[in-house]
Order: structure tokens, then sequence, then C-alpha cells
């Protein structure tokens, strides 16, 4: 009989720790990440409907430049290698963002941070226009709000920030 009831009670023990690993498990997927939250590795600056899925930017510009003159600009191709080559907060699967990206990215700019809005270079993407040109957004203030884009040749020098998916 004593053993029938111990092996009872063990039951119901690791049926309630069951059950509350699950709660446990459950609610932590189901907390929804918000724009301007640290998260992954980043900032986020795009949440899916989900709430669950996203993109995150570094917290900063990339750091360095392609021909030693002007500190954080770069080529577009090595915009793209040192994105891909990024390794940050424990996370490695960094890329230049595409336009659509980019653009998200200047809506949230505010919740991000770090963003000058005299920025006179503009911020590379990965999508390139008619061959050797790529897509430039520019977050200068132009009194109005909005940015500027426009392609320009890849070997010339823009600033760069990293993006990744969550």
């Amino acid at each position: 009989m004593k053993l029938i009831a111990k092996a009872r009670f063990f039951g119901q023990l690791i049926m309630v720790l069951l059950t509350g690993v699950s709660l446990t498990s459950f609610l932590a997927h189901s907390s929804t990440v918000t724009v301007g939250e640290n998260y992954g590795g980043g900032i986020v600056f795009y949440v899916d409907g989900s709430g669950h899925h996203g993109l995150v930017v570094a917290k900063t510009d990339m750091p360095g430049s392609s021909s030693g003159r002007h500190e954080g600009e770069l080529t577009w191709s090595d915009a793209n290698l040192f994105c891909n080559n990024l390794v940050s907060n424990g996370y490695s699967d960094w890329f230049l963002p595409n336009e659509w990206q980019l653009n998200q990215l200047f809506i949230n700019r505010r919740a991000v941070g770090g963003f000058s809005d005299i920025v006179s270079t503009g911020y590379w993407s990965s999508s390139e226009g008619s061959e050797g040109f790529a897509w430039i957004l520019q977050f200068g203030n132009f009194g109005n709000g909005q940015y500027q884009e426009y392609q320009d040749n890849k070997r010339q020098e823009h600033q760069v920030r990293a993006v990744r998916f969550f």
C-alpha cells in the first residue's frame, strides 16, 4: 500500500512539474517584441504581424573605412563584406539591408537612435541599380521628414548599418 501511494504521489508530482515547464515555455514564446527594444544583439526596428519575428539593427554604424580617409564610410563591396563578417553580441548572421529594410529603418530611426539628421553621405543598401550602381538612402534633414533615395557608384563611400533577422 505504501509503495502504491508513493508511486501515485511521484506521478502527480511529475505531472505538476511538466505542466509548469510547458506553461513557462508557452509564456516565454507568447511575449512580443517591440520596436526600439534591445533584442537579438541589436535594436528592433521592424516587427512582423506575429510580434515574434522581425529585424534588428546594429547599435552603431560600421567602423572602419575603405580608403582610410573617412571613418565609417565604405564602398558597396566593403559594406557587404563587413556586414557579412560581423560578429556582434554573440550573433554572426548580420547582413547589409536591402532597400525596403533600409526604408523601415528610416521610418523607425528615432526609436533606434544613433542617426544624424544631417547625414550627408547616406546609407548603402544591398539593392543594386544599374550596372555598377546600388541604392542609397540619405537620412538627412530635408525639411519634410523624408529621405532622399538615389543610386550611386559602388566605388563611392557611404555609411553602413548591419541588420539581422530574429
